[in-house]
């Protein structure tokens, strides 16, 4: 069974294909172009981008003629109700009329179920799909610690156990690489900048019955900066603080279910030191290769191959 998947993040036009016999996933993937300088994406242009760039991706990565059984797409960012964004609209659009041409079943996914999806695949770790398990969904448009049970109406059922109460731990990443200089996504560039810091400020997260507050994290690397210290300091600054703050929500769950396999999802999860961090003190902790953490359609091809 082949089975493509497709993701229209506001990041990302990512597709892919999984082949359940050998477990091999193909990925063909760009990110969405943001002029220097800008914070972000529109919607609209999201989806203008995501509709000039879904055709040559497709092209290359179907050029070699696989029959597929079934589409995997994702249509909302998460599993609840009235989650939605204009740019996942984009993908839906291809993947019903690869459908409706090829008469093969079109199967809907959340962005976030795709990240798990994704993270337990790469880890090689799918048998967890059938169990519980705790699960960190860390990126720029989501901050949340999650118990995952196998769900019924969607691959997963999750429970919140943590969140952000403000901004997503990539989007403050992504604000303060712009602040910095950097292009955005901040992420990659932040971690290379961040390297050169010799010794930066020291931080301690503030939860709040589990949940964090990350926007006066912004406010602080702006007076830094104002105060002139170094961007490799500030950026390594925001990195560790990035870092705190989900290992201190991660050890509240690890503690409240001991014993469980801990997930860790999501774009800011490609980050070298956060992770770590993270496995140092989190015993077992499960990450998936880079390329598996950020935006992709991986996920959402694999969810696709189990439910076809």
């Amino acid at each position: 069974m082949v089975t493509l998947g497709l993701d229209t993040s506001n990041y990302t036009t990512s597709t892919a294909l999984y082949n359940n016999q050998t477990g091999i996933a193909t990925q063909r993937r760009v990110l969405l172009p943001v002029s220097y300088g800008e914070k972000g994406l529109r919607q609209s242009d999201a989806v203008f981008h995501h509709v000039k760039q879904l055709p040559a991706l497709l092209e290359e990565l179907l050029e070699g003629g696989e029959l597929l059984s079934a589409v995997g797409v994702s249509v909302r960012p998460r599993d609840v109700k009235g989650s939605y964004m204009p740019c996942f609209l984009s993908g839906e659009m291809a993947a019903r009329s690869i459908g409706a041409a090829g008469r093969i079943p079109v199967l809907s996914f959340s962005h976030q179920a795709g990240h798990l999806a994704a993270a337990l695949y790469g880890a090689g770790e799918l048998r967890l799909m059938k169990e519980i398990f705790l699960a960190f969904h860390a990126s720029g448009g989501t901050t949340e610690c999650l118990l995952v049970s196998p769900g019924k109406e969607h691959p997963f059922e999750v429970e919140i156990l943590g969140k952000t109460l403000d901004l997503a731990v990539g989007q403050v990443i992504d604000r303060v690489g712009v602040m910095l200089g950097l292009g955005f996504p901040a992420g990659i560039e932040l971690e290379k900048l961040a390297a050169r810091a010799e010794k930066p400020p020291r931080f301690k997260p503030v939860l709040k019955d589990g949940d964090c507050c990350l926007s006066g994290l912004e406010n602080q690397c702006a007076a830094l900066l104002e105060k002139g210290r170094p961007p490799c300091e500030i950026a390594a600054f925001c990195q560790s603080a990035v870092g705190e703050t989900l290992l201190a929500m991660a050890k509240l769950a690890a503690e409240k279910y001991p014993g469980i396999p801990f997930v860790f999802a999501g774009g800011v999860m490609s980050n070298a030191f956060i992770r770590e961090r993270i496995a140092a003190e989190i015993k077992g902790a499960v990450f998936a290769p880079a390329s598996l953490s950020a935006d992709n359609a991986a996920g959402v091809a694999v969810l696709a191959a189990g439910r076809a």
